[in-house]
């Protein structure tokens, strides 16, 4: 006996099959790799007697994302050890022009200003989010990873300078305690799908905190994406504008360029239609259960 199906409900589980992969969240994870050796630049929110430095670094989100953890590793250095580290801060920038104010840049192409000489693939001006220890907003621990690890150069604290002085080659070697901080966002970060800079900034009593460089190219097991930016930095004087660590603070012909070693993972957040259209054909399904079930 042949047994009939209502067209309607093919069409149903048919676009169930097909949209629940897209109606349900993913797994999200980005790398830089592990830390490289050739550059080490200072990141700290402002203190008693410390001016705020921020050092950033790119990564790319393709659709809406909830990050809860990320992970960055960099030196101690000053004879400071883990247990001189105080307050921790990530930030989020999105990049230029977005939430800056472009009017005090001469505009296209180059978008100087009177202390840099480009703002393009920078960071904007203002953070769009972050998240603080001291708020009870993010929970870190502190893994050391090696006793004595050397870096080719740095940028330390003093070493940001505006035009036409930009340009110093940077700080010079230095070695400290390599440690890795794990961060868990106890206030999750929901960002939109968009091209974001990660700024982790650490509070050392009696030291320094130093964002070690990762490699760039970005290359396994780390996540290459495109366009990968250099990382860049400023300090409280430069500030809203930036600086490149490597073609605008180190120079050369050619300059080396860097990245910074980071990770973030989270959850991919569905895309409202699809999450409507799951839910549409699951309750026609339904419905048409209970139409057969009443015949």
């Amino acid at each position: 006996m042949m047994i009939r199906t209502p067209l309607a409900a093919v069409v149903c589980v048919s676009l169930i099959v097909y949209l629940a992969p897209s109606a349900t969240a993913d797994v999200f994870t980005f790398s830089t790799n592990d830390p490289d050796g050739r550059m080490a630049s200072a990141s700290r929110p402002e203190s008693t007697g410390k001016f705020e430095i921020e050092s950033a670094d790119d990564f790319v989100l393709a659709s809406s994302t909830v990050l809860n953890h990320a992970t960055f590793t960099g030196l101690l250095t000053g004879g400071a050890g883990v247990s001189d580290i105080g307050q921790v801060i990530v930030e989020m920038y999105r990049v230029f022009p977005n939430d800056s104010n472009v009017a005090r840049t001469n505009g296209p192409p180059t978008f100087s200003t009177s202390q840099v000489p480009t703002r393009v693939n920078s960071p904007s001006d203002v953070a769009v989010a972050s998240r603080d220890s001291v708020a009870g907003e993010l929970a870190f621990s502190v893994t050391t990873l090696n006793r004595s690890f050397s870096v080719l150069n740095t940028i330390l604290p003093g070493g940001i300078h505006p035009l036409p002085n930009q340009t110093t080659g940077g700080n010079g070697p230095a070695t400290g305690i390599e440690v890795m901080f794990d961060i868990t966002f106890t206030t999750p970060l929901t960002l939109a799908a968009d091209h974001y800079f990660f700024v982790p900034q650490v509070q050392v009593n009696g030291g320094e905190f130093l964002w070690l460089s990762a490699p760039r190219p970005i290359i396994a097991p780390g996540t290459p994406f495109a366009p990968d930016l250099q990382s860049w930095t400023r300090d409280a004087f430069l500030d809203p504008d930036w600086l490149r660590i490597g073609t605008d603070i180190v120079g050369g012909s050619p300059a080396p360029t860097f990245n910074a070693a980071f990770s973030l993972s989270g959850q991919t957040i569905p895309e409202p239609t699809s999450l409507w259209l799951f839910a549409s054909g699951v309750a026609a399904l339904a419905g048409w259960r209970r139409y057969g079930t009443a015949r």
